[in-house]
Order: C-alpha cells, then sequence, then structure tokens
C-alpha cells in the first residue's frame, strides 16, 4: 500500500510538506503550484489517506515540544537550565505537558519534522535563537505553532518573548555613573551575536548619553567563557594606569568571574580597585568572592508570558502583541564600589 513517503519522494517534497497539504493546513510559503504537485503525486501512486489517522492528528495532544539545548563545552548554561525547568511548570499550569527532545549531529530539522508528521504535538517552543535560525525559517514555511525565547531575523515576524538586554546594560552602567565612575568598559560577545548586540547597544547608548567617549579598546570581544574575560581585562591592563577602566560590565556572570579571576592575580581589589558587574545571575554569582553584582533574567515571567502567547497563537487570536521584552533586574552585592583614589 502506498505511504505518505512514497508521495513526497514522487513529488520532490518533504513529507510535511505533504501532510500540510493533504490536510488542508495553510502554510505561507507553500505555493499552488507545490500543492497541485502533491495532488498530481497522490494520483499517480495511488496514495489513499487514513480518515481516522488524519482525525486523530486534528485533535490536541496537549504537548508542546521543546528541544532541549546544547550545554557549551565543559559547562553549563543556567539560564536555559532555569528556563527549561520553569518552562515545564508554566506548561502545566496551563493544562500542557512538555515533550523534550534532541536531535542528532545532521541538525534539528529532521527531527521537528517526524515530529509534525505523527502530530505528537501542538506547538513548539525555541531557545538559544540564532540569525538565519533554520528551526525558524523551517517552522514558518510550515506554518506550524510555536513561540520562541529570542529573537531571529528582524525581517521574520513570528511571536517571541526575550529579556530586554539593552534596558539591562543602561541599568548597569546608569548604577556605574551613579558611583562616580567615567571610565567603563564592556567585556563583550562578538557582534554576529543577537543579544550580545542589544546588550552592546545599551551600554554604548548610555555612554554616549552621559557624554563620554568610548575608546575602541574598551570594547572587548570574546566567546562566553572564563577566558574570554581573563583576555580582556590582561588588555585594559596594558593602557597607562590613568587610562585603564574603573569599572567592567560583562556580557555574562561567566565573562565577569574570568575578569575577575585575572584582577585578583595581578593584585587588583575587586569593589575598590575595579568594580565588576555581571549578567545572568547565575549560581556563581553568589559563591565568588567578591559576590557579584549582576542582572537577573526574570525566567519564570518570560516563561508564564510564553504560554500565554501560545495559547494566542494556538486559538488563531492577531488581536495580541506577538512580541515581548521583559526586563532584568539589578542586583546589588558586593563587587561594585566608588572609583578607587588609587
Amino acid at each position: 500500500m502506498p505511504t505518505i513517503k512514497d508521495v513526497a519522494r514522487e513529488a520532490g517534497v518533504s513529507t510535511a510538506t505533504v501532510s500540510y497539504v493533504l490536510n488542508q493546513k495553510k502554510s505561507y510559503l507553500i505555493s499552488p503550484a507545490t500543492r497541485e504537485l502533491v495532488l498530481d503525486a497522490v494520483k499517480k501512486v495511488g496514495y489513499a489517506p487514513n480518515a481516522a489517522a488524519r482525525n486523530l492528528k486534528a485533535s490536541q495532544s496537549h504537548l508542546i515540544g521543546y528541544a532541549w539545548h546544547v550545554a557549551p563545552s565543559g559547562g553549563m548554561n543556567s539560564v536555559l537550565d532555569s528556563f527549561t525547568y520553569y518552562l515545564a511548570q508554566s506548561a502545566e499550569a496551563a493544562g500542557y505537558h512538555l515533550l523534550t527532545f534532541t536531535h542528532t549531529d545532521k541538525g534539528p530539522l529532521p527531527v521537528y519534522e517526524e515530529m509534525i508528521q505523527s502530530g505528537r504535538v501542538d506547538a513548539f517552543v525555541l531557545s538559544d535563537t540564532t540569525n538565519d535560525d533554520k528551526r525558524i525559517s523551517y517552522l514558518l514555511e510550515m506554518g506550524y505553532p510555536f513561540v520562541s525565547f529570542g529573537r531571529s531575523n528582524p525581517d521574520w515576524d513570528f511571536p517571541w518573548v526575550d529579556t530586554d538586554g539593552k534596558q539591562g546594560m543602561e541599568q548597569a552602567v546608569r548604577y556605574l555613573l551613579e558611583l562616580g565612575h567615567r571610565r567603563i568598559a564592556m567585556a563583550a560577545w562578538p557582534e554576529d551575536s543577537i543579544s550580545g548586540t542589544v546588550r552592546a547597544d545599551g551600554y554604548i547608548d548610555t555612554m554616549r548619553s552621559a557624554g563620554l567617549s568610548i575608546p575602541p579598546v574598551y570594547i572587548q570581544r570574546g566567546e562566553h567563557s572564563e577566558e574570554a574575560g581573563q583576555r580582556a581585562f590582561n588588555c585594559w591592563m596594558q593602557l597607562p594606569p590613568a587610562e585603564r577602566p574603573t569599572a567592567v560590565v560583562c556580557i555574562t556572570d561567566l565573562v565577569a568571574s574570568g575578569v575577575m579571576s585575572a584582577a585578583e592575580a595581578q593584585g587588583v581589589v575587586i569593589g575598590r580597585d575595579l568594580s565588576v558587574i555581571g549578567f545572568d545571575d547565575a549560581p556563581l554569582a553568589q559563591y565568588i568572592r567578591p559576590h557579584l553584582t549582576t542582572l537577573q533574567q526574570a525566567i519564570p515571567e518570560i516563561t508564564q508570558a510564553l504560554l500565554k502567547m501560545l495559547e494566542t497563537v494556538l486559538k488563531k487570536d492577531n488581536s495580541t502583541p506577538s512580541h515581548c521584552l521583559i526586563a532584568p533586574r539589578l542586583i546589588i552585592r558586593d563587587s561594585c564600589g566608588s572609583p578607587s583614589s588609587r
């Protein structure tokens, strides 16, 4: 008996595309010509859809698919670990269950395609998004419901909730300005990072609004690692003493810990000679010495907002906003102080 895979092979399209055509679901990027091609293939191979199976797929499973994030080499991603926990709680509170899954080295799309075809989940939640994210492009093409913790290409219209990293960095820099700092540097991510770019914008805009110049050397970019923070600090120490930053805002707590360890190795006292602010409020922020001032992402509120947004997507309710920014909170600890007279 011919299967949906036979139809896909004959038409030269994916099984998910065949499924969408047969179930008469909307997908903005499936052209009338492609639909006609699929229907012709159905006739040619003699495929007869199973009505019972189609009805089963049309019903809700009350499952939300979430791909387990990839931990950085030799470390953990405390933000996404926390996000997964609170996402499961928010899903349960909304009457759903979270179905987590992983994918092989071949990439995530085959797993998404199989889950769509099998009808196992009503929708997906994405995280750890990037520019030109293949998952977002694919789900938009298929017209399948999803929401995202994080943004992607500005011209892609899809529902997302994100931390307002720009506003967070503005908080951090303003706090340092209030303490009397004027030479403030930033340990940042590479320029192709979405969240890294908006956080850097917050730093740059606040410094400029205060009438302060930013020497190019003040912005040091590197990967998400302690070593990146160490390299940034060592670079700043090569400046003449009167030009060295008295305070640093860091893209993450892990990078901040690298700045702090490199500073202490050279006899620089954190909180007195150099003020440091991190981002994320990872567990290490409370336990390193001195305790790290940082920006805490509102993960419980973010997951609740995502589930509310997802419900509107499933109901096809276009009356509510499809984008939401949630501000982080500045947690003041011991790593900041007024500029040292030294």
